[in-house]
């Protein structure tokens, strides 16, 4: 526990301190202020995994994403007189600001290639993409665990979903973790980011539009087919926006589960021996607590519309929640000694994919990303060094994850 944080106890998600190491605050928060208000952005931080369950199941319009799932800090500083509206359709933001029925038909558009079935069809060719990495990193010795193993597969996998060349993939790996940086202290300024994600996404649409959007590529020709409630379609700069949640969230998050879980299996070899007994029975309970214990992302927000009250605090419309998902992965009322990595842990609930309207459009290909990774690895590699003192998380008020993990293998001769 950090004697600090103990002594003069402040909570900021935007504070510099906080996001050095999160995790001493997020205790404090769950021990002794679960509904906890940050005056300065008029937003109440809730820390406790049952809070949090029992609020993101909630989709009656009481919470509404209409600020953002993920709003800067110049967008908390406006404090809000009462509900907020959802934005005007045209130029239409990312959907995730809108409530049911506009949200819930944009993302039907680019589900479809999310579902159980067409995600498990992916399987031969992630596993694929894992060995040639693997073929060509392997014999160096020494590389980047999330940038240049997990990081090129997972986004070679976002380009041949959405139509891009596979050889663009460290090109949008760049572009993506250059969106997510943050200079301590000034938020999560995504809309930034955007134009440079754009450049790849909008001569997408405009191709697919040119080819008659039969279907081939669903989740661009989706966006262009779909009309909005008024019977507008999207331009193509707006179907391209639409877009973001895959191109973002698919090139991101995995790598840094991926690294940071092998990095905690190397600590434990009694756990990494364990795994290696039966992978194929073993690394998907090994996945889950990687995702528990290493998901990078911090926490989501939301807008009341209607009154709230929690722990006999009552947020008014207008005033946000943010939902603090790390704090709940390590909440000692859902998982003993959360603190600890245990390979096997039982897992009857996760909140790191989010819960209710807004959960994880791409779960399902996710675990299986993580799956193969994991499992091609410690088939090929059984013995690997991770170069703690040279890993590093850069700064950013959303991500607490390890954006380099270098690490040293044998090299055959």
């Amino acid at each position: 526990m950090n004697t600090p944080v103990l002594a003069d106890f402040s909570y900021d998600p935007f504070d510099p301190a906080v996001m050095a190491d999160p995790l001493p605050y997020y205790r404090v928060l769950r021990d002794e202020h679960p509904v906890y208000y940050v005056e300065k952005w008029d937003t109440y931080a809730l820390s406790r995994f049952s809070d949090i369950w029992r609020v993101l199941e909630i989709n009656d319009g009481t919470f509404v994403a209409s600020e953002g799932t993920l709003p800067a800090a110049t967008v908390l500083a406006k404090h809000n007189a009462g509900p907020v509206p959802d934005p005007p359709l045209h130029p239409m933001p990312f959907h995730a600001n809108f409530d049911a029925p506009i949200y819930d038909g944009v993302r039907r558009c680019t589900s479809g290639q999310f579902r159980p079935k067409p995600v498990a069809e992916l399987a031969d060719r992630i596993r694929e993409l894992a060995n040639e990495r693997l073929d060509e990193l392997l014999p160096r010795g020494s590389f980047d665990l999330t940038q240049d193993y997990g990081g090129i597969v997972a986004a070679s996998v976002v380009c041949e979903l959405l139509g891009l060349p596979v050889d663009l993939a460290p090109e949008v790996l760049g572009t993506v973790n250059a969106g997510s940086l943050a200079e301590p202290g000034s938020g999560v300024e995504v809309a930034n980011a955007r134009p440079g994600y754009l450049e790849y996404l909008v001569p997408i649409v405009a191709r697919r539009r040119a080819e008659g959007a039969d279907g081939g590529l669903p989740v661009a020709d989706s966006l262009i087919n779909y009309r909005l409630p008024d019977g507008s379609a999207f331009t193509d700069i707006e179907a391209a926006t639409q877009m973001l949640g895959v191109f973002i969230g698919g090139t991101e998050t995995v790598p840094k589960i991926v690294a940071h879980g092998l990095w905690e299996l190397s600590r434990r070899p009694d756990q990494l021996a364990a795994v290696h007994a039966d992978l194929d029975a073993n690394v998907p309970k090994a996945r889950e607590e990687m995702i528990r214990y290493c998901a990078p992302a911090q926490w989501f927000a939301r807008t009341l519309r209607e009154p709230f009250t929690l722990h006999d605090t009552t947020i008014e419309p207008g005033q946000r929640i943010i939902t603090l998902l790390a704090s709940a992965n390590r909440d000692e009322r859902e998982y003993p000694d959360p603190d600890e990595f245990v390979w096997d842990r039982p897992i009857e609930r996760l909140l790191a994919f989010g819960r209710g309207q807004h959960f994880c459009l791409g779960v399902h290909l996710a675990r299986l990303e993580i799956a193969i990774m994991v499992s091609e690895w410690l088939k090929r590699v059984p013995d690997y060094r991770i170069l703690g003192d040279a890993a590093s998380r850069p700064p950013s008020s959303f991500q607490w994850g390890w954006n380099s993990v270098p690490v040293e293998v044998p090299v055959e001769v």
